[in-house]
């Protein structure tokens, strides 16, 4: 997969208690439902998480995320085959290991950046798998409890630097970053990031957005997760203005209208 045009990531939870309902698919009617919506929506990855990570939730056990994730990826695989490349969003190493063994995931999608499972470096660069390294401060159980940052962006550099040499020196060498919008995150402190997101250029990996929806969104309107498709459009726009590579979305068909309208914008900017 290249970055010539940014790429949609949709999310399929098989969760119960995900933030934003519409997105919790628990039979294999819904879940083979949502996998095709999002390929005939022009969606480009399958981003399959089973262990909600929303702000306060206490994660399942690896064996309930194993199962869950197992019912699914044989649902997708069984019907799809490899028409679409599937992501799974889990930070346990052993979680991993057996999605891409038994069931050919393709990228690895891990909220906490291997601080949750000091095994999951070296798991990914066994599996040698693309892997989405994301920032979060905290954990899910008490990030956005009073989160601050003396230097955000400083701070926020010189993790991914870290990380990304800790990885390197295992041989990884297909690594995505995630500024983690909302993991750790006052609603300034996630406009701050989106307002100079075009600055993690600088480290020369494909960037991943994940806004859908969110909180920065909702709370600053005023209203549900429900009620924020407009917001999240705005928003992936600017985002994919700003160089992100991937948008990983709840709504596929109104994240590759922006990615369309957007590529097209481009080609016509230096067009008289």
């Amino acid at each position: 997969m290249d970055f010539a045009r940014p790429r949609v990531m949709g999310i399929l939870n098989v969760t119960s208690d995900s933030f934003f309902s519409d997105s919790r698919k628990l039979t294999e009617k819904d879940i083979l439902e949502r996998a095709r919506e999002i390929v005939e929506q022009g969606g480009d990855i399958i981003d399959v998480g089973a262990c909600s990570t929303r702000p306060g939730a206490m994660p399942v056990s690896a064996e309930e995320e194993s199962e869950r994730l197992s019912f699914a990826l044989n649902i997708i695989r069984r019907e799809l085959g490899d028409e679409v490349p599937v992501s799974v969003d889990t930070f346990r190493a052993d979680v991993a290991r057996m999605c891409v063994s038994e069931f050919g995931a393709d990228i690895i999608n891990d909220i906490s950046a291997g601080d949750a499972d000091a095994d999951m470096f070296r798991a990914v660069a066994e599996l040698r798998v693309p892997y989405v390294l994301m920032h979060m401060q905290g954990t899910p159980a008490d990030m956005q409890v009073n989160p601050h940052y003396d230097d955000l962006f400083r701070e926020v550099f010189s993790f991914f630097e870290s990380k990304v040499e800790q990885l390197r020196e295992l041989g990884v060498n297909d690594i995505i970053l995630d500024p983690g919008f909302g993991f750790g995150k006052t609603i300034d402190h996630n406009y701050r990031l989106l307002a100079h997101l075009e600055e993690f250029d600088a480290f020369g990996l494909p960037l991943l957005v994940g806004v859908s929806r969110k909180s920065m969104i909702y709370r600053l309107l005023g209203v549900s997760p429900q009620d924020v498709l407009n917001g999240t459009t705005v928003l992936d726009t600017v985002a994919v203005e700003k160089g992100a590579d991937i948008l990983r979305v709840h709504d596929v068909r109104q994240a590759v209208e922006v990615v369309t309208i957007i590529t097209k914008l481009n080609e016509n900017r230096d067009v008289y």
